[in-house]
């Protein structure tokens, strides 16, 4: 199969010159592109042992060739055209895998690079994978980490406890091109190459059906939603990060409701107990949550597949959140959520989709829709929660390297937002990056709303 013909079977339409138009969702993110901040998806996976340079750096351009729809770069154009462009490649045009000096800081400046420097649209294709030979797990650490200046970083993991040895892999991904799933799906693929183990993704989880619940007012979408409360920013522009390890929390067996939806109430308590430790007067709260439908197996659909909804919450929701009011929060929050993941929308929504219509010039839209952006930054969702859920693949890189037994993901913390929640699970453990924009908090907000996080997220831990 052809790059071409791969592209077209997920879903991108080829033009006669070969090349496929910008997505609506790339092309929105290429006209709001920032150079403080940039646009980039951290993925980090802890490996127990060490690979093989150059077996590794096979086997990762192998999967390349697997998925070519990774194997693309912007095409050049004039200004005046109606549409940019993504041209495919047979190879890479880079040297995609790295290995930088190890050391004690190495960890931190991987992560550090992840945020600041995102992998040029130009190049194909627009992914960095570096591979860091940790320091190993510190036994009995928290496994937490922050990142940016003026603070040293915590213990991270790298192996298994009592160990000083293991890989880590940092895989920074141009979001105006790629998402987290998609190159999840590639690093699966690589790590089938290389290990020669089955790293097919397991079957989804199987969800006890529901008898059909009866509507729930939902609040409006029209009405401002809170903002996180600034907390200590720091002058240096861009993005901070902390990722920590947490357990699982606990859910009766046969609950109506999942563990994305503790996740979502943890969230949205979390912020709005910092808004009121700041003084903040209590708003509605809405909370972005992207969908994914794609498949996971081989012919999954490279590219920034999932659609967004907005969870909204009432402030007197959230006022109460005793043992005795949590399980009426948690069901009714599962009957909405189940509700706006079924209701078929634009992965932007309508208007983005008009936006985005080639009938002008793209550098007129974008334009547009930078003035639109900063207009509608009031109407911005307060934060985004993103949850990959349980990694599917064993992502097993063989009997040297090992099977991954940690993955964080981080999505990007651009202001009006300026917090993101990152969660997956690994080998029955949480793992949660929280990432933010230093022009709204520093690392001491972060480490606070983490102690929030994982006491609100306890707080969910109900029984029937």
């Amino acid at each position: 199969m052809t790059a071409l013909e791969h592209s077209a079977r997920a879903g991108g339409p080829v033009l006669p010159s070969g090349r496929i138009p910008f997505p609506v969702v790339d092309e929105v993110a290429r006209h709001c592109l920032q150079e403080e901040e940039p646009e980039t998806v951290h993925i980090e996976v802890h490996l127990p042992g060490r690979l093989d340079r150059e077996r590794l750096r096979a086997a990762f351009t192998e999967a390349l060739r697997r998925h070519p729809r990774i194997l693309m770069r912007e095409a050049p154009g004039r200004w005046y055209r109606r549409r940019y462009e993504w041209e495919l490649t047979a190879e890479p045009d880079v040297e995609v895998v790295g290995f930088p000096a190890g050391g004690r800081d190495a960890l931190r400046d991987a992560r550090t690079r992840a945020l600041t420097t995102a992998p040029p649209l130009t190049l194909s294709p627009p992914i960095r994978l570096e591979v860091v030979a940790g320091p190993g797990r510190v036994e009995g650490s928290e496994a937490t980490d922050a990142v940016g200046a003026g603070r040293r970083p915590g213990t991270t993991t790298g192996g298994p406890p009592g160990t000083a040895h293991g890989t880590v892999l940092f895989l920074t991904i141009n979001h105006t091109a790629l998402d987290g799933p998609a190159c999840l799906r590639v690093l699966a693929t690589a790590a089938e190459i290389y290990g020669g183990k089955d790293n097919s993704p397991a079957a989804p989880p199987v969800r006890t059906p529901t008898a059909p619940q009866p509507p729930v007012e939902t609040p409006s979408n029209w009405s401002r939603p809170a903002r996180v409360a600034p907390g200590t920013p720091e002058p240096s522009p861009g993005n901070g990060m902390l990722v920590t390890e947490l357990p699982l929390p606990h859910r009766p067996k046969g609950s109506p409701y999942t563990v994305n939806d503790q996740l979502m109430i943890a969230t949205a308590l979390t912020i709005t107990h910092w808004n009121r430790e700041h003084g903040a007067q209590p708003r509605p709260l809405r909370i972005t949550m992207p969908v994914d439908d794609r498949p996971r197996d081989a012919g999954m659909p490279i590219g920034n597949g999932t659609r967004l909804v907005e969870v909204p919450f009432a402030p007197e929701e959230l006022a109460a959140h005793g043992p005795t009011d949590m399980p009426a929060l948690l069901h009714r929050t599962a009957t909405r959520t189940r509700a706006l993941k079924s209701l078929p929308r634009p992965q932007l929504g309508h208007g983005a989709a008009l936006l985005t219509a080639p009938v002008t010039p793209v550098a007129w839209r974008a334009a547009l829709t930078r003035g639109l952006r900063r207009a509608a930054a009031p109407w911005t969702s307060t934060t985004l929660l993103s949850n990959i859920g349980r990694i599917p693949y064993p992502l097993d890189f063989g009997e040297e390297a090992g099977r991954a037994h940690a993955v964080w993901f981080s999505a990007p913390a651009r202001m009006p937002r300026g917090l993101t929640v990152t969660t997956a699970s690994t080998a029955g453990r949480l793992h949660l990056a929280l990432r933010w924009s230093r022009s709204l908090l520093g690392h001491g907000d972060g480490a606070h709303l983490r102690d929030l996080f994982e006491h609100y997220l306890h707080t969910t831990e109900v029984t029937p």
